[in-house]
């Protein structure tokens, strides 16, 4: 947790997707004809796998009862219009019960709570930390608690919708008008709502389109945004309660954290206000926000966050590097654009945001994809997170129905994963694997082993600016403590690269090694072992393959050796 000198590596996974044996993949196919997994396969053995990896923690995206198109009324589950749902399965997002389990994860849906604290359990005893989603701004349209703690209200019940702004209600009414959805199955009769409630990416039109989060009704917080007076909290929202009860419940029940999906669409206020409240009663808790503005960063820290995600900084920066649409010269700058707050940054080169690394839309190669996430990884002190099938080289090039075939791995669509399916039929040995696959696999493993060194984990960080005529294709940095110190260098280019790495006075300074030191350097890919001693007065020369990596680990050797 954030109190540990432990660096977070974080696997995320979907687990819709993991497990799925089923072979049969219909673009926009239902659950019985496509499968979805389960918590259930989440095994010892497949957490076993996950921690190989590295990670600290697992954060199981989707957990809670969304809206699908998939029928569970047979246990109590009111069904979704098919307007209100994108995708057959329903995205994650949309969250219809923030005490439910989404029954497609469990092998018996009337027993998803029980499947789920059991999982809660195996994670646990894997040696994991148990991490999911909390959705503050947004709900799904049709949101209803069927299985709320006894003397809890659901969200909206008590709402006056001929008030278009109230701190009793829930949500944002638009009194007097229709709901005027972008997409009306025609075969069906017209989705009902009436007044209409503003849409969760702040749309405050009865007719929202396509490009809106349409599915989904904003929650209220106390900003007035229709009448612009601002942020009321005198008295405490009704919002601000029943959110910090959910949390409070899911806590209860052994998880974690929560990355808390676009924090910043919710007023800071609340954060600061309820955060405290959970980790004064639950310490062990970790607060990941989902965050894209810079300037907030600060204030969103001190609400009580532990880590932000850094996208509009590491992530573009890096993207554009593989891209050749960036120096990188300019990395060290980028990531050091946030000053003091970089520790809090959680880095990422893939989520479920986002297009995988070795799509078409972004490098095209895992090989390339791999040298990203291990500068970005072995970067910082901060939180690293793996996306599931990073590790494999998944390349989210399948069109499975309402995402199509764009390069992510869908989360509104149920499907199959065939390099998961290897890996779990080669009982998570690689024997599944083809030797790219398997030897992509295994750098991610060294990867993140290298993450819990004490150099990589609380070390110190210094760039190193490469000269030469390959200047424009090579990261090169240092991570270091009074015990050894771990060089990284990295070409983005497919083509040879050589690295020569001036030492400046300011460079001996900053490591607190003497100049002219000796070091053993093992090569901790493939192995090798040299030796070198680093001086100001010649710079460090490394040949590079294309698109190569060196992780050196430099131990310095005794004196009495040169003696």
């Amino acid at each position: 947790m954030k109190n540990s000198t432990a660096k977070p590596f974080i696997y995320a996974v979907l687990p819709r997707l993991w497990g799925n044996d089923s072979t049969t993949r219909i673009p926009g196919g239902s659950l019985s004809e496509n499968g979805a997994g389960r918590l259930s396969r989440f095994t010892p053995e497949a957490l076993a796998y996950i921690r190989s990896l590295g990670a600290s923690h697992v954060w199981y995206i989707g957990l809670l009862e969304h809206a699908t198109q998939t029928d569970y009324s047979a246990h109590g589950i009111r069904p979704d219009h098919p307007d209100t749902v994108k995708g057959v399965a329903g995205s994650p997002y949309a969250v219809k019960d923030y005490y439910d389990v989404d029954p497609d994860l469990a092998e018996q849906p009337a027993e998803r709570m029980a499947e789920l604290e059991a999982l809660v359990e195996r994670t646990h005893a894997a040696g994991l930390g148990f991490l999911m989603d909390f959705i503050p701004n947004h709900v799904a349209r049709s949101y209803h608690s069927d299985v709320c703690p006894e003397g809890v209200e659901d969200l909206g019940a008590g709402d006056d919708p001929t008030l278009a702004f109230s701190l009793s209600n829930n949500f944002y009414y638009l009194p007097g008008t229709v709901l005027e959805l972008p997409r009306q199955s025609p075969e069906l009769p017209r989705y009902s709502e009436q007044p209409a409630r503003a849409t969760g990416n702040d749309c405050f039109s009865p007719s929202p389109s396509i490009n809106d989060w349409y599915e989904t009704i904003k929650l209220n917080y106390g900003v007035d945004y229709l009448g612009a007076t601002g942020l009321h909290t005198e008295p405490i929202p009704s919002t601000w309660l029943k959110m910090r009860d959910i949390l409070r419940y899911w806590a209860a029940k052994g998880v974690d954290g929560f990355r808390c999906d676009m924090a910043e669409l919710v007023p800071e206020a609340f954060w600061g206000w309820c955060l405290p409240q959970l980790k004064a009663e639950f310490p062990r808790l970790l607060f990941i926000a989902e965050i894209y503005q810079p300037h907030r960063y600060a204030s969103y820290l001190a609400a009580g966050f532990d880590y932000l995600y850094d996208k509009v900084g590491v992530y573009d920066r890096l993207i554009a590097i593989g891209r050749g649409e960036a120096a990188p010269e300019d990395f060290t700058a980028v990531r050091d654009a946030v000053g003091t707050l970089q520790p809090e940054m959680c880095y990422f080169m893939e989520n479920h945001d986002e297009q995988r690394l070795a799509s078409e839309q972004v490098f095209s190669s895992p090989r390339l994809g791999f040298l990203a996430s291990a500068v970005s990884a072995l970067s910082g002190t901060n939180p690293f997170l793996l996306y599931f099938g990073q590790e494999l080289g998944e390349q989210g090039m399948d069109e499975e129905g309402f995402s199509g075939r764009d390069g992510r791995t869908s989360i509104f669509d149920y499907w199959s994963l065939d390099k998961l399916q290897r890996l779990e039929g080669g009982a998570y040995t690689g024997a599944g694997l083809t030797p790219e696959e398997q030897r992509l696999l295994s750098d991610y493993r060294i990867l993140g082993a290298l993450s819990s060194e004490a150099e990589i984990a609380t070390g110190g960080y210094y760039g190193l600016p490469s000269t030469g005529v390959d200047k424009a294709s090579v990261i090169a940095f240092v991570r270091y403590s009074s015990e050894k110190l771990y060089l990284i260098l990295a070409n983005f280019s497919e083509h040879p690269a050589e690295a020569f790495l001036p030492l400046s006075e300011d460079f001996f300074q900053a490591i607190s090694w003497s100049e002219g030191t000796a070091f053993g350097a093992v090569d901790k890919l493939t192995g090798k072992v040299d030796y070198l001693a680093l001086t100001p007065w010649a710079p460090l020369s490394f040949a590079l393959e294309g698109y190569g990596l060196r992780l050196l680990e430099l131990t310095p050797l005794p004196e009495a050796l040169f003696r």
